[in-house]
């Protein structure tokens, strides 16, 4: 691609609402001290069930970032969303006003929706009758409507998407907002993913698949990427957002930079609806390397779709070999799904600010439950405790059902 007339892209602002914390530093801080967010589900009773535990929202309040009308009146993703938003223009000390409204947009993406106002309604029409259904039911439900809170809520009146994507929505969603600013749609872009998808039908849906951990007596320990006895993947909930900046207009009013986004990559496998295909991967990373103009030799970290799969855990360790070649035997790998489960639509976010925060601080965050090694998963993961490393170029995957792939790049600022 031409890089000639493309503007540069960078990150001021973050927010997120995890399993381990409300909020960016306090979640990164459980991530390098290799917290597990995982544990018995709560938010019903899953006795029926074979697989009994998630990465549950466990201290969010929403009446610290909502209006008790707003709160009745949303779901709980938007909630999430809005309540990230909030943080991360916090963080970026962005003001969205009548000169610049025009020109910040926002691409917010969900796997689910509103699955938790799906869920009561369904079950209020089933047992009381067609007047029973709340008229917020759709404007609760449909995946878009967090970016359309979002407007609402903080006045950004420029470009507008909903991106679902299964579990690549996140890194795909900042990639859209990223293409955006670079060919001057937008000068700055709220992006990011949010889902609430923690419910009987969900926990039922993916056990149903084999894909989700059946680990129920040691919850903590479930979650296990790359571990050669790895039994499937967490479900998590959750949002994460981030603000990119075109950099000459984020230098002109001060803002703070956190990194520099790079370069992107995104395809479709188009062989399996779950079954990864690791040379499509390894194009995706090569494209993203290539938009970037980034040597494989340049990178120093990666930050793992690691799902915790059988599947997914050793197609993706393929795609690094085959991206990478040699340099990938150098490269630290680690998967904070190992702590946070997977937030689906979310994921690709937090994970992307997990990344830019390693690059900050100096600091990757292990993969907890790395206790015995597959020998199909033979890079360095992490394993369990924390590492200190100069980190200037990162790169963090997403893959999703349906074969689509997103890669993300890195760079630590420079002017």
């Amino acid at each position: 691609m031409n890089q000639t007339f493309r503007r540069r892209v960078v990150i001021t602002g973050l927010g997120a609402v995890t399993p381990l914390a409300t909020g960016v530093e306090e979640s990164w801080q459980k991530l390098c001290q290799g917290k597990s967010g995982v544990a018995r589900i709560t938010k019903f009773d899953p006795s029926g069930f074979k697989s009994q535990i998630a990465a549950e929202i466990k201290d969010f309040h929403p009446e610290d970032f909502l209006d008790k009308k707003k709160i009745r009146r949303t779901d709980p993703f938007i909630q999430y969303a809005l309540a990230a938003t909030r943080m991360a223009i916090d963080y970026a000390g962005l003001a969205i006003n009548g000169t610049n409204a025009s020109r910040v947009g926002i691409v917010l993406g969900s796997c689910a929706g509103g699955m938790t106002t799906y869920e009561k309604n369904l079950f209020a029409l089933r047992d009381e009758g067609p007047e029973k259904v709340s008229p917020f039911f759709i404007p609760a439900f449909i995946a878009n409507m967090a970016a359309g809170e979002i407007s609402m809520a903080f006045g950004a009146r420029g470009p507008s998407e909903c991106v679902v994507t299964a579990c690549a929505t996140g890194s795909n969603s900042i990639g859209d907002a990223f293409r955006l600013i670079q060919y001057d749609e937008a000068d700055a872009m709220i992006a990011g993913g949010s889902d609430a998808y923690i419910l009987p039908v969900g926990i039922a849906g993916f056990d149903k698949m084999r894909a989700l951990s059946r680990r129920n007596s040691e919850p903590e320990k479930a979650s296990r990427p790359f571990d050669k006895d790895r039994d499937g993947f967490v479900i998590g909930e959750g949002a994460g957002v981030v603000i990119l900046e075109e950099m000459e207009s984020a230098i002109q009013r001060g803002a703070k930079i956190y990194a520099e986004l790079a370069g992107y990559g995104s395809n479709i496998d188009g062989i399996h609806i779950t079954e990864p295909d690791w040379e499509n991967q390894a194009r995706c990373l090569k494209l993203a390397l290539n938009d970037a103009a980034v040597s494989p030799y340049e990178v120093d970290y990666i930050n793992a779709h690691g799902t915790s799969t059988a599947l997914n855990d050793v197609s993706e360790t393929k795609a690094i070999k085959a991206a990478l070649g040699e340099h990938s035997k150098k490269v630290p790998i680690s998967s904070n799904k190992s702590m946070l489960g997977h937030l689906l639509g979310a994921a690709g976010v937090v994970e992307a600010i997990s990344t830019v925060l390693t690059m900050r601080d100096g600091v990757i965050p292990p993969t907890i439950n790395y206790d015995t090694p597959d020998p199909e998963c033979d890079l360095d993961y992490v394993p369990n405790i924390a590492r200190r490393a100069q980190v200037n170029i990162a790169l963090s995957n997403s893959f999703g059902f349906g074969g689509v792939n997103a890669t993300l790049v890195f760079r630590k600022f420079q002017e």
